[in-house]
């Protein structure tokens, strides 16, 4: 669908800044003890969105599934033909993880238009976890 002029007019281009705030208003992001104690639980899924070279770099943090971020949204859409065993309905909490916490808020907010309402990310990402002195795997 094509944007008239008048609508192009009337939607300001926002900075990177600007979005990030405007998408972590819509959810409450949680620290890295929160994520580790939910995944213990049972009660949320850890997603790992960081590319390769930086898992084989800094390590991965056991039992969290990894999907890089070109993958997410098919991965994870409880209603789409190539989803991921562990996507299994809208009320699953995940839990976004990316290096430092940026590029997850806005994979989170894309879930989030799936349905996926729970979906949140990791405040600091990888680099906070490895941090608070959480379990990794090298």
């Amino acid at each position: 669908m094509a944007v008239s002029g008048t609508e192009q007019a009337e939607q300001q281009p926002v900075g990177i800044d600007e979005l990030l705030d405007r998408v972590r208003a819509g959810y409450r992001r949680v620290e890295a003890q929160e994520a580790h104690e939910a995944a213990r639980a049972g009660d949320a899924l850890l997603v790992d969105i960081r590319y390769a070279a930086l898992r084989e770099r800094d390590g991965v943090i056991p039992g969290a599934l990894v999907i890089e971020r070109n993958e997410l949204e098919w991965r994870l859409d409880p209603q789409g033909s190539h989803r991921t065993p562990e996507a299994t309905g809208h009320d699953l909490q995940v839990v976004v993880i990316c290096n430092e916490g940026y590029a997850s808020s806005l994979a989170a907010a894309s879930l989030h238009q799936l349905g996926l309402h729970r979906a949140t990310d990791l405040i600091g990402g990888f680099q906070a976890w490895k941090a608070a002195g959480l379990p990794v795997a090298l």
